[in-house]
């Protein structure tokens, strides 16, 4: 939890706020990108706020959730791909993906749609070269099968992006807008060569930092190299003996589990072991959030069962459309599913669970005192009204 920012965050050297839209607030923001090395994209917005804004939200007080959605722009040291899955990284790991642009040359989805379609794919790189960034919905035209396919074309612009070809400038209302990646992409930055084995070495090193303890499987799904297991493990091997990761092993009361440290993230312990987080004061996170995306992870550190529901049918669902697991002090007490109203100007809870309620029968006041705060923290970073009520009490009646 140190290393994710959500435990004493200036022992690790994380800020604790971001006021404002600002450099200084921006600043804190990178710096919480660059200790995961990714901060992923999603477009559901019903709780009021995306991913990306809720992941900054839960670890920097003050923050303005409109602040996440204009981070990526011209100038600042983010570029958009396919990190974790679609995501904002700091610009320095671009390098590091070289592997994976020339992977999808042939799209992992779509097949080799450039090459299918080379004369669509130059018209696209020609109009953006003359005209400037393109939003895909600048693509559209009468439907049709021919040339201009609308489907087509953008499935085509985003190849083109996939393979380096273009970069996304920049997001408007969550619409990328794709420019030629020599008007994105620093010249120095782009023109650096690194070779696959430094490139993985990187990525997995950056992915123990933001994971603290994770296991091998764990690291390679941060940045979905399960495909190259052979070339993770023996990233991992070089990475021992150079000493900059030493293995451990997590024990449980069912089994023991392997797994991969930093020694620096060692000297922490006897501080945090006298850290006694405070209980009642709580954060909504993310259910993308880097913490939670490993289920299996989340089970075995926290007792937790992390469920995303937003496929399922609504009378299939056990706790909501899109619930945000609240974090009281080193737990994860509960989980609530928030409507958002824009025009009415409020948040509502539609639903939240507690986990000890589900376990013995009734919720600790510290664990709705952790919603209360959570939620309310949440409603002004969004910048909405809590429904009326749920400013100052969140009955435990609330269960879906």
């Amino acid at each position: 939890m140190a290393c994710a920012g959500l435990l004493a965050p200036s022992m690790t050297g994380l800020p604790t706020r971001a006021s404002g839209p600002g450099r200084r607030a921006r600043r804190s923001c990178h710096r919480v990108i660059d200790r995961f090395g990714y901060l992923q994209l999603d477009s559901v917005s019903v709780s009021g706020a995306r991913t990306h804004s809720i992941v900054l939200g839960s670890r920097l007080e003050g923050f303005d959730a409109s602040l996440g959605e204009r981070l990526l722009a011209p100038g600042e040291p983010l570029f958009e791909y396919w990190g974790h899955e679609a995501s904002w990284m700091p610009m320095a790991l671009y390098s590091c993906f070289a592997f994976r642009r020339r992977e999808y040359r042939v799209h992992p989805w779509w097949g080799d749609v450039l090459g299918e379609h080379r004369r669509l794919a130059d018209s696209i790189l020609d109009r953006v070269e003359r005209e400037g960034p393109i939003r895909s919905m600048d693509l559209e035209g009468p439907a049709s099968s021919g040339f201009w396919d609308t489907r087509l074309a953008k499935r085509v612009a985003e190849a083109l992006w996939s393979a380096g070809d273009l970069a996304v400038r920049e997001r408007q209302g969550f619409q990328r807008r794709f420019d030629l990646t020599e008007r994105v992409i620093p010249r120095q930055i782009r023109t650096r060569e690194v070779g696959e084995e430094y490139a993985i070495d990187a990525l997995l090193l950056k992915a123990i930092d933001g994971h603290g303890f994770a296991t091998t499987g764990t690291l390679a799904s941060t940045w979905r190299l399960a495909n190259r297991g052979n070339r993770v493990r023996a990233s991992l091997e070089r990475l021992q003996e150079s000493g900059a990761i030493v293995p451990c092993v997590l024990e449980t009361k069912d089994r023991a589990i392997s797994g991969w440290v930093r020694p620096a993230h060692l000297a922490w312990l006897p501080a945090l072991e006298r850290l006694r987080p405070r209980r009642g004061r709580g954060v909504l996170l993310s259910p993308f959030d880097p913490l939670l995306w490993d289920r299996k992870r989340v089970q075995v550190l926290f007792g937790f069962e992390q469920a995303l529901e937003i496929y399922k049918p609504a009378h299939r669902r056990r706790y909501g459309y899109y619930c945000l697991p609240v974090l009281g002090g080193d737990n994860l007490v509960a989980r609530v599913d928030l409507k958002a109203d824009r025009n009415a100007g409020r948040v509502t809870i539609l639903s939240c669970h507690f986990e000890r309620q589900r376990r013995s029968g009734q919720p600790h006041a510290s664990d709705v005192a952790a919603v209360r705060s959570g939620f309310l923290r949440f409603a002004a970073q969004v910048g909405l009204e809590p429904a009326p009520g749920e400013s100052f009490d969140l009955p435990t009646d609330l269960q879906g």
